[in-house]
């Protein structure tokens, strides 16, 4: 170590030698005539650039700072200084670092760390990243598809809604006015139309324990994921989801099944922002509009492979646990991934930068980060405006769009929701595939403006001209809406990463994301507890709230200039 440091001091004696000399015109470091002064500050920073050059393979990050600092300096004299003068100030710039003790350790290289992972490592990576997010849609679906068969049944075998002697006697009076029906039949009726108000409401809940529980999946396991790692953090979020699921087949109150969707659906939320991370980091120089459109489309494809099962055995009140099962299959996958998928490269740089005994403190990182760092001076705009900007396309599918599926299973004929959902969800597939690579070709403020524009026209449309009576033009309608929200969530992997360093990254994205959740949530929640007053009118319901998409179009000019376009270190 002492001879190293030795060679150390020596060699910066004859670099700041080389330095001083081509500052002042010194012949061994002129232009080829050797008798050709330095006209100007300018040829000789030609001649410094031709040096720094030719010395680029034993220059390293030290050389490099020592020679800069240099070069600032005598740029900032004036001509008529002598050329001792000039020496001497060189020396004083270089003198300090020749004088360090400190051992000598490698500066971990980001990039040169993501050339060391295979090529087929990466692929490995987009291929458990898609699988995981797929798996991950499939679990969204399952809540649009079997959840309201589910509250009906559990509703139903807590014995509260037979017939009530308060409705008998309503039935019995309404028979004698009217004198059509019989007494019976027109108090089933009434006690059927109470367990639709209260399977509606409960609908809505286990949309909330969705969107709830994916919030604060995104903050948990996107937590673990930047401090023990993408892998980890991915690999815990799908068992999560699909360990839970196999629980959620035993519920036998809808509370039971409240609190295992939740927890299913922290699973949901955990593997966005590890999946997003570890795709972004690993193929930094890829094209990354293709990579968001691969991610993001995989959740359609599970959203859409969730409603051809539908289709092939109908979700029904007396058979809909099956979907359960059907759910939990992706453990197979969660035991898989960490021993096979490698982790992410930028993630292992800052580890070992952070834990580099030689790393100097100012320098020194850590791998973990905190969820209050995004929301201090300086990331606490950028990080509102994503939350934002991440709402609005989770409410519009969550919060508007998504009641057409209930409004389709009380109004419509048998296997129309299915039907609902691929519909949607087929169209999205592209939607979301195209949305990063329309994001960089229109621009992402461009792109988000005038899709929100458009969702709020088409989702107008269908809530006002159209009905699951008139089931053509409704699939119609539906489709249209699912294309251009599809678009959302190819911009929204594209758009998220780059707001946030790699430290913050995967709990930045799933704060965004995930916080979008919890308002769409709220709202929901809300909209669940009026649905008597709406009287279950889901036509008037989604009128009201695919509003929503003019605070898209608007709160994308709020968006700060300069945070998108690339990915920071």
């Amino acid at each position: 170590m002492l001879g190293e440091q030795r060679f150390r001091r020596g060699r910066s004696h004859r670099l700041a030698k080389r330095l001083a000399g081509l500052a002042v015109g010194d012949g061994q470091w002129r232009e080829r005539s050797p008798s050709r002064p330095v006209q100007s500050r300018s040829d000789g920073s030609v001649r410094f650039s031709r040096f720094c050059m030719a010395n680029e393979r034993e220059a390293d990050h030290y050389w490099s700072a020592v020679i800069m600092r240099g070069w600032e300096c005598l740029t900032r004299h004036s001509p008529g200084q002598t050329n001792l003068l000039r020496k001497q100030q060189v020396f004083s710039i270089i003198r300090p670092f020749n004088e360090l003790e400190r051992p000598i350790v490698p500066d971990p290289d980001e990039n040169q760390s993501i050339h060391k992972l295979t090529q087929t490592g990466r692929y490995i990576i987009i291929i458990a990243a898609f699988l995981g997010w797929f798996f991950g849609g499939m679990h969204l679906g399952i809540t649009s598809l079997s959840m309201g068969s589910a509250a009906k049944d559990l509703l139903r075998g807590t014995g509260q809604f037979e017939v009530t002697v308060a409705e008998r006697s309503a039935a019995q009076q309404q028979f004698e006015e009217s004198g059509k029906g019989d007494v019976q039949g027109l108090a089933q009726a009434k006690a059927v139309q109470r367990l639709e108000t209260a399977s509606s409401k409960w609908y809505g809940y286990y949309i909330c324990a969705l969107l709830f529980g994916g919030a604060a999946g995104g903050l948990v396991f996107g937590r673990i994921g930047d401090r023990f790692g993408r892998v980890k953090g991915m690999t815990a979020a799908i068992c999560c989801y699909s360990g839970v699921s196999f629980v959620a087949y035993f519920a036998r109150t809808p509370e039971q099944l409240l609190v295992a969707r939740f927890v299913v659906c922290m699973g949901v939320g955990g593997m966005w922002p590890n999946g997003v991370a570890l795709m972004s980091e690993a193929w930094a120089g890829a094209s990354r509009p293709l990579l968001a459109g691969v991610i993001g489309t995989a959740a359609n494809i599970g959203i859409f492979m969730v409603g051809v099962a539908g289709k092939l055995r109908e979700v029904t009140v007396d058979d809909w646990r099956w979907v359960m099962l059907m759910g939990a299959a992706p453990i197979v996958l969660g035991l898989l991934v960490p021993l096979i998928v490698p982790e992410s490269p930028r993630w292992l740089a800052q580890r070992a930068r952070g834990s580099s005994p030689g790393t100097p403190e100012k320098t020194r990182t850590k791998p973990e980060a905190s969820t209050g760092e995004i929301f201090r001076p300086g990331m606490f705009a950028v990080t509102l405006v994503g939350i934002l900007l991440a709402t609005v396309p989770l409410f519009g599918s969550w919060g508007s769009s998504n009641w057409a599926v209930k409004w389709a299973e009380d109004a419509g004929s048998d296997g129309l929701k299915a039907q609902v959902i691929m519909a949607r969800s087929l169209p999205g597939i592209f939607g979301s595939f195209m949305g990063g690579w329309i994001a960089s070709l229109v621009g992402r403020r461009r792109s988000y403006f005038f899709n929100s524009l458009i969702c709020l026209g088409s989702a107008q449309c269908m809530f006002w001209f159209s009905s699951p009576t008139e089931p053509t033009v409704f699939l119609v309608w539906t489709a249209v809406l699912g294309f251009f929200s599809g678009i959302f969530f190819g911009w929204l992997p594209l758009f998220l990463p780059e707001l946030f360093v790699t430290r913050v990254r995967s709990v930045g994205a799933g704060v965004c994301f995930n916080f979008g959740r919890i308002i769409t949530a709220i709202t929901v929640f809300v909209t669940a507890g009026l649905i008597a007053y709406f009287d279950n009118d889901f036509r008037q319901i989604g009128r009201i709230t695919s509003l929503i998409y003019l605070f898209g179009a608007v709160g994308i000019l709020l968006m700060p200039k300069g945070v998108e376009g690339k990915i920071k270190d």
